[in-house]
């Protein structure tokens, strides 16, 4: 069965993320060989639309207005609801951010339509569509289907892959112009408390520290370390507490839940709220003193040792094998 599909895109910074793509994919999927329509909501966004039709939208709908220039839910929420109701979709799909989370319960609710979260593969099976999400803090998973309605799906960051660019690829730019009305949220300012460079949720490479690092100070080589791997550094709800590092980059289950394909756990204990947040990523190395600490259960691999004297070895090995590749 062929469906129209749409797809929200985000942008942070002055550039797509790179859920916004993943989006796309997973929409093509819903589709079935149907159109996906990606649709771009801010105050000046159509620039942004070749980029999405690269990576496999069919058409790009840009709602514009100057009242979307920072997010606000109800402000997104008529202009995606505006969209909806030009397009007539049978899907839609978020990324399961921040903006996701926060946006589609209140357009689920809009739409009369049932909901299915944090989804991390979606399949067909006997002419049906299968979504895997994780339950239980990710000990277990459910496969969910819809039988009625749109099929409304978030996705998690970093688990179904993006199409390859293809830059070949052409298709309409419209854009859609909404009145957006009685807002009752105005952002007189926005003020960020993230690590620079790489976005934690989608890094494909995270160097995290627990309460081992001792520090504020600890977390250098933390960082060093990922900067020569290209990925972002995170931390332990532990490490947090202590002061030596911002809440912004906590995982876990009261922080964010990540996927990356390589998790370097350093003098990380392996508390259970904190491998909610990591236990799914691809590869986990864990770095730790106690040969008896939890980590090592979720680990692929495990270095009982000291992180302060580990962790820049693996930089200075890390530097060599980029100098000779």
């Amino acid at each position: 069965m062929t469906r129209k599909v749409l797809a929200l895109a985000e942008i942070r910074d002055g550039s797509l993320r790179n859920v916004s793509f993943e989006a796309i994919a997973a929409a093509k999927t819903i589709a079935q060989g149907g159109e996906v329509v990606a649709v771009l909501a801010g105050e000046s966004v159509q620039a942004y639309a070749n980029e999405l039709i690269a990576y496999g939208a069919d058409r790009v709908v840009a709602v514009e207005s100057d009242q979307l220039k920072t997010y606000t839910p109800d402000g997104y929420a008529q202009a995606l609801m505006a969209a909806i109701d030009a397009e007539k979709p049978e899907g839609i799909v978020f990324g399961h951010t921040a903006l996701g989370k926060d946006l589609s319960p209140k357009l689920a609710t809009k739409l009369n339509a049932g909901l299915i979260s944090d989804v991390v593969a979606i399949e067909e099976k006997d002419g049906e569509l299968l979504f895997t999400r994780p339950i239980y803090s990710g000990k277990a998973f459910e496969k969910k289907t819809v039988t009625d309605g749109h099929i409304f799906v978030t996705i998690r960051p970093n688990n179904i892959s993006a199409l390859s660019r293809d830059d070949a690829r052409s298709g309409n730019v419209e854009s859609l112009s909404v009145d957006i009305k009685d807002l009752r949220t105005i952002v007189k300012e926005v003020v960020r408390k993230t690590a620079k460079g790489v976005d934690l949720s989608e890094a494909k490479v995270i160097v995290a520290g627990g309460r081992g690092v001792k520090s504020a100070e600890g977390f250098k080589p933390l960082q060093e370390l990922a900067d020569v791997l290209g990925g972002a550094v995170g931390a332990s709800r532990g490490a947090c507490d202590a002061g030596y590092c911002d809440y912004s980059l906590q995982i876990g289950q009261t922080g964010k839940v990540v996927t990356p394909d390589l998790y370097i756990a350093c003098g990380i204990s392996g508390a259970i709220q904190h491998l909610a947040g990591m236990s799914n990523s691809k590869v986990i190395v864990a770095i730790n003193k106690d040969p008896e600490a939890n980590i090592f259960r979720v680990a692929d691999y495990g270095i009982v040792g000291d992180l302060f004297e580990v962790v820049p070895l693996l930089t200075e090995e890390f530097k060599k094998l980029k100098v000779h590749s």
